[in-house]
């Protein structure tokens, strides 16, 4: 188990990729991390209900499949949002995944019905010194991380890393993740139009009847860019997203020393490469195109392989942030895997 090495097949639209993906997995040997009688968990997004952009489902079901095949027990899982769409709670989640396409497997909630299903673990950083682990994730025996690379407002670009940093953590930790991005509004530009407010999922931006400026200091506020977007005058700006960088690193390897070593592997689909993620319902702009699919046993190794070989520039640039950054901070966290990995293309 090599976890400087990561195994690549190039994507081809005129070739069948599922075949292609088979040949990949079985020259990485991802599947050695199942052992029979395994609870596996299928750790992957299964879209915003309106996102066209997720993972094919039949590209999971053949990962499903072969953890079958080797004796495991798979199961499909993700937590719940924090913000009101339509993945908040385990109910609505399971609809959204059946409406888009996975219905073939078992999909469990990882954080519970609400999100309370967590187990606390302490991080040795200063920067999140607590993560809530989703209860499901911290049970199994085994992960299959699968993971849509695309651009990310505050990360700049969402791999494996965020995958695991947000979406097996509970709602608070999610929050305690992107609180670390600093906002900044100048109420001097303010003309107390209420864009923000309307634009904003949970109405946390008021406007000051008496001055006509808005106000954000509710603590539920997640720092997304979406209120800023809105403004026409610039008013809220977002600075420092490489914490969130930081942060995203912190979460990502609390989780992965849950798991005894050898038991964890990674696919990055660099696929339908949209400049935002999943969690919307809207397709966005693709960047570039379609690059491949990435396998290995190293989140750090994988996405920086998948980081590489995609338009990074263009998503840093484009979001303000360096995304390199999840990278690297995983690597001084003592995560094994390189920076710059040996790719072996099958």
């Amino acid at each position: 188990m090599d976890y400087n090495k990561v195994f690549m097949v190039k994507w081809n639209p005129f070739s069948n990729m599922l075949s292609k993906a088979r040949k990949l997995y079985r020259e990485s040997g991802i599947f050695d991390v199942v052992e029979k009688g395994d609870l596996v968990a299928i750790k992957l997004h299964v879209g915003e209900l309106g996102n066209p952009n997720y993972i094919r489902p039949f590209f999971v079901k053949q990962i499903f499949d072969a953890v079958k095949e080797r004796g495991g027990k798979p199961f499909l899982t993700d937590t719940t949002t924090y913000y009101p769409e339509m993945r908040e709670n385990g109910y609505d989640h399971y609809e959204t995944a059946l409406a888009n396409g996975f219905g073939f497997g078992h999909f469990i909630s990882a954080d519970g019905l609400k999100g309370g299903y967590v187990i606390p673990v302490p991080t040795g950083s200063d920067l999140i010194k607590e993560i809530e682990i989703a209860g499901g994730l911290y049970e199994a025996d085994a992960m299959i991380v699968v993971t849509h690379v695309k651009g990310h407002p505050l990360a700049g670009i969402g791999g494996a890393i965020k995958n695991l940093a947000m979406g097996g953590v509970s709602k608070k930790s999610k929050l305690d993740q992107h609180k670390l991005v600093d906002m900044e509004i100048n109420v001097e530009k303010c003309q107390g139009c209420g864009a923000c407010r309307e634009a904003c999922r949970m109405k946390i931006p008021v406007i000051d009847p008496e001055r006509n400026v808005v106000i954000i200091d509710d603590p539920r506020c997640m720092r997304c860019p979406i209120c800023g977007q809105a403004c026409p005058e610039g008013v809220i700006t977002l600075h420092n997203k490489a914490r969130l960088c930081q942060g995203l690193a912190v979460a990502a390897n609390a989780i992965l020393k849950a798991f005894k070593p050898g038991k964890v592997a990674f696919v990055n689909f660099a696929v339908s490469l949209s400049t935002i993620c999943d969690c919307g319902p809207i397709q966005a702009e693709f960047i570039g195109p379609d690059v491949g699919i990435f396998a290995g046993y190293s989140a750090l190794s994988v996405d920086a392989a998948s980081f590489s070989l995609i338009d990074h520039r263009r998503l840093n640039e484009l979001h303000n942030t360096d995304a390199w950054e999840q990278v690297r901070y995983l690597k001084v966290l003592g995560y094994p895997g390189s920076e710059n990995p040996e790719i072996i293309q099958v």
